[in-house]
């Protein structure tokens, strides 16, 4: 995972969350007004956001739960005051800074720590619960299936991520984003076939003491994503 097309992905993910969108993304992710587009995409991630949390444990105390691609922080919060201690990291560093600045005075009764980074570095230890909320969705389907494989090595309990189920209204939105400069687009969402990807997890040489449990499509207007659980055996 540390060359070719992940690293060149994980670099324009970078560069697009932490210039090019800060300030969008900001306000997406507040209480702030937007758009009636917009709009549809925050109430989506707040209804995935809900699903996530509650395929873990509500008591987390003494759990080590790592958000990988935490974003502003809304669900890293919410872990906390479970109980567990998060490790939140995400590759934009401005992003982290506006978590750090939105964090609660009484936010937690586990621990929180903000990382700027890769979700993948070994360097940040193993958890009993990874989540993934929309992190992988700007990936290949073989790029995000490798990431998957290396974060349930560290994991003992439960993985939750998303991906972008394939539809004909993504792949339109897909060819629409090519119309726009270069410099203007975001990072594409590569639509995924679910069966395809379910049988990859299935047969990935990492994954075989990995079951697939729960799985979860939310669709809210421009917003649609669908949540999986992979749980070790």
């Amino acid at each position: 995972m540390s060359t070719s097309p992940y690293t060149e992905r994980r670099s324009e993910i970078e560069t697009y969350f932490d210039r090019t969108a800060v300030q969008a993304w900001a306000r997406l992710t507040s209480d702030a007004p937007v758009g009636r587009i917009r709009a549809t995409v925050r109430a989506g991630r707040e209804r995935m956001r809900g699903t996530l949390l509650s395929w873990l444990p509500e008591d987390l105390r003494g759990r080590r739960l790592l958000d990988a691609g935490c974003g502003t922080g809304a669900l890293t919060v919410e872990a906390a005051r479970r109980g567990a201690e998060v490790v939140a990291i995400d590759l934009s560093p401005t992003l982290i800074d506006l978590a750090r600045q939105r964090l609660p005075a009484c936010a937690a009764a586990g621990r929180i720590e903000f990382r700027a980074g890769d979700m993948l570095d070994p360097g940040l230890g193993e958890f009993d619960f990874v989540v993934g909320m929309d992190s992988l969705i700007h990936y290949e389907t073989g790029d995000a299936v490798e990431a998957i494989a290396g974060l349930a090595a560290r994991t003992r309990g439960s993985l939750l991520f998303t991906f972008a189920p394939s539809s004909p209204a993504l792949q339109v939105f897909k060819a629409v984003g090519k119309l726009f400069p270069r410099g203007n687009r975001s990072p594409a969402i590569v639509p995924v076939a679910e069966r395809q990807l379910e049988r990859r997890l299935d047969t990935h040489p990492r994954l075989l003491h990995w079951e697939r449990r729960r799985s979860q499509r939310i669709a809210s207007g421009f917003y649609t994503s669908q949540a999986m659980e992979l749980v070790r055996s």
